[in-house]
């Protein structure tokens, strides 16, 4: 029975996979800006459940939530950064203040929430580091450079930190998604190929946690094509970019 910590857990793929680890037995330190859905999990997981609800963008408020979990348990065997958001840029009107805004949400975040977390890990048991990053990674595509930047940084962030902590045991994994039917995506207006529900999706990240693997990418087919047209020279990947966003304006 692992100790996890787990942030951006009131709703998306970060509700699924704490239900789909507090099933598996686990204790989950529960961290997200709405209350309501963390005590709901509470009442029906018990003493299993430590909610820590908080603003991750707040660096004294990641620091009180660490300082909880210190005090309720002493250590952490597991982090999962999952918390960020998605902002799409418009061109005509591009926005500084966007970029700010997401690159807080899904990069600066992560590392406030892996200052405080690395002390507690080092008190556990095979500790394990691990963050949702994006397959938007693999090929620039339109409108996405808000959150394309912050999850490629938050991407080499977690690589490096793979080099660095592999000398003192600690593991670090980046989960990889495509598309997952979310409160985030069902906001998109645009075409979703080979969409999971959020459900199989968390079932998939919490079956694999245990191997440790470098990465869990996902859906196999999704990621393989991503992979295949980023390898692709930078003039064939605009003129990919330039139809699917020909695409994206098409009524």
């Amino acid at each position: 029975m692992k100790r996890i910590w787990l942030t951006g857990a009131s709703s998306g793929i970060g509700a699924a996979l704490a239900e789909e680890l507090l099933s598996a037995g686990h204790r989950l330190a529960l961290s997200a800006r709405s209350v309501e859905p963390l005590h709901a999990l509470a009442e029906r997981y018990g003493e299993q459940v430590l909610v820590v609800p908080g603003d991750l963008t707040d660096a004294k408020q990641v620091h009180t939530i660490g300082q909880h979990i210190e005090q309720a348990w002493g250590a952490l065997d597991c982090v999962i950064l999952n918390a960020g958001t998605c902002e799409y840029v418009e061109v005509s009107q591009f926005e500084a203040a966007m970029i700010e805004r997401v690159v807080s949400a899904n990069l600066f975040s992560a590392s406030r929430c892996i200052e405080v977390a690395l002390p507690l890990l080092r008190k556990g048991q095979r500790p394990h580091l691990v963050g949702v990053g994006s397959s938007v990674t693999y090929l620039p595509l339109p409108r996405s450079e808000a959150y394309g930047a912050s999850k490629a940084a938050l991407r080499y962030l977690l690589q490096s930190l793979r080099v660095d902590l592999a000398g003192e045991g600690i593991d670090v994994s980046l989960v990889s998604p495509g598309f997952v039917d979310t409160p985030l995506t069902q906001k998109n207006d645009f075409p979703m190929p080979m969409r999971w529900p959020v459900q199989r999706a968390a079932r998939y990240i919490a079956e694999r946690l245990d191997k440790r693997p470098h990465e869990i990418a996902f859906p196999t087919p999704f990621i393989a094509v991503l992979k295949l047209l980023g390898s692709l020279p930078s003039r064939l990947q605009l003129a990919i970019g330039r139809r699917l966003a020909r695409n994206e304006e098409t009524p």
